[in-house]
């Protein structure tokens, strides 16, 4: 995503829970895993064009044009949330991002075209020169 645009705080929702994995006792205790979610289709915060973009890219992991990004691999909630941001921060970049140019197409030069029959009738003659000659 270019740098010229921010998604504002007000437009994510942040649900909590408790996170499965090593933590001791505060595993049963603690809502560390962070669901993090963005209305994609209904945000005024991306531009048209690129909100139309990500829609299209990121169609089979939106549900109703919400994009869900969970993490619960640290054991504290405040690292979850930097997490989880990080990788919408990722997903909506690379989303937002332009594709490749198109292709022109080329033609091989005269030389190169030139080697490669060479090398053709080259590698026919080392194959003539194996045949035997039982006549």
């Amino acid at each position: 995503m270019s740098p010229a645009v921010t998604v504002p705080a007000v437009e994510l929702t942040e649900r909590f829970s408790r996170a499965s994995g090593p933590g001791g006792q505060g595993v049963n205790t603690t809502d560390s895993r962070v669901e993090l979610s963005f209305d994609l289709a209904g945000s005024a915060a991306l531009p048209d064009h690129l909100r139309e973009r990500a829609l299209r890219r990121l169609s089979s992991r939106l549900s109703g044009g919400v994009l869900t990004v969970v993490a619960s691999e640290h054991r504290s909630q405040r690292r979850n949330r930097e997490a989880a941001l990080e990788r919408l921060r990722d997903l909506l970049a690379d989303a937002t991002a332009p594709g490749p140019a198109t292709r022109r197409a080329t033609r091989p030069t005269r030389g190169s075209q030139r080697r490669r029959v060479e090398g053709k009738k080259r590698r026919g003659e080392v194959k003539r020169l194996r045949r035997s000659t039982d006549d």
